[in-house]
Parts: C-alpha cells; structure tokens; sequence
C-alpha cells in the first residue's frame, strides 16, 4: 500500500510554519505552529464544504442527516492548525455523497478551479461524504494542473458522535495543503491519520476510522493533467460481473446510450463467455470498455485466455483499468470521453 505522511517538525519555509506531532489511527493532527515575524504571510487554505458524515447530525430517528455548516466544522480545529495558518470556507453543497450525479462533481471541480484563481491560496481542502469521495477525488486529480494541493477528507463518525473523527482528519488535511512537498503531486484523500495520493485510493471498510487504502503501486506516476471539460451528459456505466452473467446486461446499457462501460469482473479480470460476446459487440457499436475487477488488491492483467480471459478481451480491443477500481476507472473514462482523449492516457496506461 502506498502511504503518504505528513512530515513531522517539517520547516515549511514559504509560508513560516513548522508542522508538528504527526497524527496516527484517526486520533487527529498535529498542530501546524507558525514562527512569528513581521514579514511572515499566513498560509491560505480554502475549505470547500459539500456535507457528508463530517458534516452530520443524528435526527429524531437515530438517522445521520448533513446539518452541519463547514464554518462550524472549522471552528472546531482552529487550536489543531498553526496561528498563521488563514482558514476560510465556501459551502458548495450539502450532499450524502452516495447521491451525488456527475453534474455534483462538475460543481465540485468548477469549486476547485475557481478558489485557485485566487494567487495567494496555498491549499484546498474539501469536505466530503465517504461513499463516493474516491469518484470525486479522482476527478479532481484527473484535471489537477495547479502544483498547489487539494485535499479531499471526511469522517466515519457524525458530528455529534461523542467521539468524531472529522476534526482530526480535517486538521490533518489542512495541515498537508500547507506542506510544501505536496506540491505538484495533484489530489490526496486524508483520512484516519494517513495521506493517500487520490489516483488509486479506495474506501476499504465500511465504518471503521482507517476507512481508506491505496491499490496504487509504490512507483505510480500521475498521467498529465487533462484541460477541464464537465463530465456531466457522458454517460459511462459500471456492469459488474458475476458467474453466468448474461450478456443482457451490456446490451442494455448500449441501448440505453452509454458511450463507455467499466466492467467488474472477476479475478484479474475475466468474465463469462456470453458476457464477453456482448462486451466484443458493444465495441463494434463505438462504445469504449474498461476492464476493472472485484477484487480489492491487487492489478487488473491479461493472464487468461478463453473467450471471457482478460489476454482475450484485451486482444478485442477491450482496456485494463490497471490498479484502479471501478469506480475511479468510471471517472477515468468518462474523463476521456468528455475532452475526446485515448483511454488509456488517462488510465495511466501510455
């Protein structure tokens, strides 16, 4: 797993903080203190609030509801971050992620191209619900060009829980879009004490605070960034396949207008014989395909032969996500599809 860690007692010469007392296991960030001077310029850092669980209360029913403005989520870190650190917010959304559309992303990425207009921002970090922040990150990091950071982060725990994860994460998020050696190296997803790099993160469990992980390989080098085109109205599908997946399932979806597919498929990526019949049709129809996996670990290869083998259906035509999952290679693709680029520039694979 690739892991990225804030560097603790790191001089941060350009902005005159030193970031200390590195967190682990969620419990929350360091505090970034700033050397004092006359001359010295606070840090700006842009905190785009979209709701999620950080952002989270408990309603009459024991549900979890967004609720929670980001000035109050930043208000709860102000003792965790340096004093010439200069926080600000801009509420984008109030959103449960898993209700997000591409049109939700595109806000959120115009959000982000827009605060960097901005000279003086040193950093962005935006809040985000857990079940789709990997899509969303991945998006951002698809069309990162600016060497300045943008921080993805959350929580597994609502606000009100007696024990909130969110402060700690969103200090540590605030903190790493003020480090200097993050520069350059596009989007992160910071979360229980870990930074991810956003190319290959995906959210591991279900509840626990260390929610995410990294299939991306140590050496992983970040394709160029793409111009930024919106990704709303490019409509790419995620078929997962199954032991007698019929075929029906990508017909359907060519039917219904998609222009890219991203297949889950089994082991390293293989499939049926008759779902492989209707994945080869559909490419003859124009429809580009990505092959991803199941599979939480591990790189996407052609191994097998047989009609359904991946060596087979990468033969056809047919595109290894490589150590991204589905849900980033849908966002790769789609990405592709909206600025007219090869696939497989933005899967990494050229």
């Amino acid at each position: 797993m690739r892991r990225l860690f804030c560097t603790c007692a790191a001089a941060i010469a350009a902005v005159g903080l030193l970031v200390s007392g590195c967190s682990s296991g969620g419990s929350g960030a360091g505090t970034a203190s700033a050397s004092q001077g006359p001359s010295d310029e606070p840090a700006k850092v842009v905190v785009l609030a979209t709701g999620g669980t950080i952002a989270s209360t408990h309603n009459e029913e024991g549900a979890v509801v967004p609720t929670v403005s980001g000035e109050e989520l930043v208000a709860t870190i102000r003792d965790r971050i340096g004093e010439n650190v200069d926080v600000t917010v801009r509420q984008v959304a109030e959103l449960d992620s898993s209700a997000m559309t591409l049109h939700d992303t595109d806000t959120v990425l115009s959000a982000i191209q827009d605060t960097f207009q901005d000279e003086s921002v040193t950093g962005v970090v935006v809040t985000h619900g857990t079940d789709s922040m990997e899509e969303s990150a991945m998006a951002a990091d698809v069309f990162h060009a600016d060497p300045r950071p943008v921080v993805f982060t959350g929580a597994m725990k609502a606000f009100d829980d007696p024990d909130p994860d969110g402060p700690g994460n969103l200090a540590d998020a605030v903190n790493a879009a003020v480090d200097p050696q993050h520069r350059g190296q596009g989007a992160f997803i910071s979360f229980g004490g870990d930074l991810l790099p956003a190319r290959g993160a995906f959210k591991q469990h279900t509840s626990t605070t260390d929610g995410f992980a990294s299939n991306a390989p140590a050496d992983a080098q970040r394709p160029r960034a793409l111009k930024y085109q919106p990704l709303a109205g490019t409509t790419v599908w995620t078929i997962a396949s199954f032991p007698g997946a019929p075929r029906e399932l990508i017909d359907h979806a060519v039917e219904s207008g998609a222009k890219g597919i991203v297949v889950e498929g089994m082991g390293a990526g293989n499939v049926g014989t008759d779902f492989a019949a209707g994945i080869e049709d559909a490419m003859k129809k124009g429809v580009k395909v990505v092959m991803s996996t199941r599979v939480a670990q591990g790189p996407v290869e052609g191994v097998y032969g047989g009609a359904g083998g991946a060596a087979t259906l990468f033969d056809a035509g047919v595109l290894g996500s490589g150590y991204l999952r589905a849900p980033q290679a849908r966002i790769a693709l789609a990405a592709a599809l909206a600025t007219q680029t090869d696939p497989a520039e933005v899967l990494g694979q050229q």
